[in-house]
C-alpha cells in the first residue's frame, strides 16, 4: 500500500518522556498522562483507531483509542495500513485456534486471552458449541459484529454470548448489558469435562463466563495429592473446581465452602453428574467464618486448597489483600492433618508471586506449622503470557506440605 492509499487516521503523539522504546519492543498500552491531549484528540470516539507517535512523530504502531479509559490506547498492529475486516479478525482467531486444539482434545478452553492473542482487552472462552465473549475495550465493542462473524466463520459455534460483567467494562465507559448475540442461549448449565470430572458451567447466569479454565493444571496437581481415602476441604470452590477434580483423582469425600448458593448447586449437580455425589458436601457461608467454625470443631484434613477472588485487584488495594492472604493462610493450615497439604491461591495481579509468598508463610507460620513449599502453579496454557505485561501472569497457586 503506498502512502497515498493509507487510510486517513487521527494521529496520537507520545510525551517526550514517554516509554516509546517499550512501545516499539511489545508493551501494548499507552496510558493517558503519557499522550499529548488537546482539544482534537479529546473528541476522537471511544474505540476509534489512531496511529500512535513517538515524541518526533515517527510512527509507532495502530491503536485503539478510548479518551475515557487510563489506558487511553492499546496497540493492535505494528502495520499501520492494517484494516480491521473480517480477514484480519479471522486471522488471528485461527492462530488463537490453532494452539487451543493442540493443547485439548476436546474444546472447552480459553481461546482468546486478550494482549497475549493479538486481542487487547477481549476474552473469549469456548464451551462446544457455545462461545462467551467479554469485550472490556471500547474497541472490541466497536468492532464486536465483525468479531462475532470471524468467531463463528472459525470455530464453526453455533451459539454467541456477550457478558458485560466485571470493572473493566466500568473503567472503558462500557454498559453491563449481557446479549446473546448469535443461536440461543442454553436454558440449562452445560456439562463441561475437566480432569475426569464433569463441571457445570452457567453461561447466562454465572460469574465471568461460567466456568474458569485458569486453575485446570493446578486442579490436576491437588488431585494427585488426594490419593485414596484423602479427605478434602475446597474453600471458594465456586461450581467445585478442586474438589470434584481430587474426588475424581481418588479422594474419599470432599467439603465444598462458598458464599454463594447458586455456585454450590452447580457443584453438587457436577458431583453427581461425575458420578460422586455421595462423597460430596458443600457448606455455605463466609470463607472466612466457615475456617473459624471448622478450627473450632477440631476438623482436620488430607488436603485443604484456597482459591479466593482477588483480594488485591489494584496496586491501592495490595497492602489489604495481603493481610487478607496472610489471614486465609492463618486460618486454614491448622484444618490440615501432619504430613498433609495445602494449597493457596491468588488471581490478584497487583500481588506478585514473591509478596503472595511472603503472606502464605506469615500465615501458616502464625498458626504455628512448619511448611515445605513443594510446587508452584500458574494459568493453563489456554491463558497465555505476553511477556512485555505483567499483569497477563495473574495466577499464582502456591502449594505446601505442613
Amino acid at each position: 500500500m503506498t502512502h497515498a492509499d493509507m487510510p486517513d487516521r487521527p494521529r496520537i503523539r507520545l510525551k517526550p518522556k514517554a516509554n516509546a522504546r517499550g512501545l516499539r519492543h511489545g508493551f501494548p498500552w499507552v496510558y493517558a498522562n503519557d499522550i499529548v491531549t488537546d482539544r482534537r484528540t479529546r473528541k476522537i470516539a471511544p474505540g476509534a483507531l489512531a496511529v500512535l507517535e513517538d515524541d518526533k512523530r515517527a510512527p509507532i504502531a495502530l491503536v485503539a483509542v478510548n479518551p475515557n479509559s487510563k489506558i487511553m490506547c492499546r496497540v493492535l498492529d505494528r502495520d499501520l495500513s492494517a484494516q480491521l475486516d473480517a480477514g484480519w479478525f479471522e486471522t488471528r482467531l485461527r492462530r488463537a485456534l490453532d494452539l487451543r486444539e493442540r493443547l485439548f482434545d476436546a474444546p472447552f478452553y480459553r481461546l482468546v486471552h486478550a494482549e497475549a492473542d493479538g486481542f487487547p482487552g477481549v476474552i473469549i472462552d469456548r464451551f462446544g458449541d457455545a462461545c462467551v465473549i467479554q469485550p472490556n475495550a471500547a474497541w472490541a465493542e466497536a468492532h464486536l459484529d465483525l468479531l462475532t462473524d470471524a468467531l463463528v466463520s472459525v470455530t464453526g459455534v453455533t451459539t454467541v454470548l456477550k457478558n458485560a460483567s466485571g470493572r473493566t467494562r466500568g473503567l472503558e465507559g462500557l454498559d453491563d448489558v449481557n446479549q446473546t448475540l448469535r443461536g440461543t442461549a442454553p436454558d440449562a448449565p452445560l456439562p463441561v469435562p475437566m480432569n475426569g470430572a464433569t463441571y457445570m458451567a452457567d453461561l447466562t447466569g454465572g460469574q465471568k463466563t461460567g466456568l474458569f479454565y485458569d486453575q485446570r493444571p493446578n486442579h490436576a496437581f491437588a488431585a494427585r495429592l488426594a490419593g485414596p481415602g484423602a479427605h478434602v476441604l475446597d474453600v471458594f470452590s465456586h461450581v467445585g473446581g478442586f474438589g470434584l477434580a481430587m474426588l475424581a483423582g481418588g479422594a474419599d469425600h470432599a467439603l465444598s465452602v462458598d458464599g454463594s448458593a447458586a455456585a454450590l448447586s452447580l457443584a453438587e449437580q457436577g458431583a453427581v453428574a461425575s458420578g460422586f455425589g455421595d462423597r460430596f458436601e458443600t457448606r455455605q457461608g463466609d470463607a472466612f467464618d466457615v475456617l473459624t467454625q471448622l478450627g473450632e470443631e477440631g476438623a482436620q484434613f488430607d488436603v485443604v486448597i484456597c482459591d479466593p477472588p482477588a483480594f488485591a485487584p489494584s496496586k491501592q488495594a495490595l497492602d489489604a489483600g495481603l493481610r487478607a492472604y496472610e489471614r486465609i493462610a492463618r486460618l486454614a493450615a491448622p484444618l490440615v492433618k501432619p504430613g498433609g497439604y495445602l494449597g493457596l491461591c491468588s488471581c490478584s495481579h497487583a500481588a506478585d508471586l514473591t509478596r503472595f509468598r511472603e503472606a502464605c508463610a506469615r500465615g501458616i507460620g502464625r498458626a504455628g506449622r512448619q511448611a515445605q513449599m513443594i510446587h508452584t502453579g500458574f494459568a493453563g496454557p489456554d491463558h497465555p503470557q505476553l511477556p512485555q505485561l505483567a499483569e497477563s501472569g495473574y495466577l499464582k497457586s502456591v502449594f505446601y506440605r505442613l
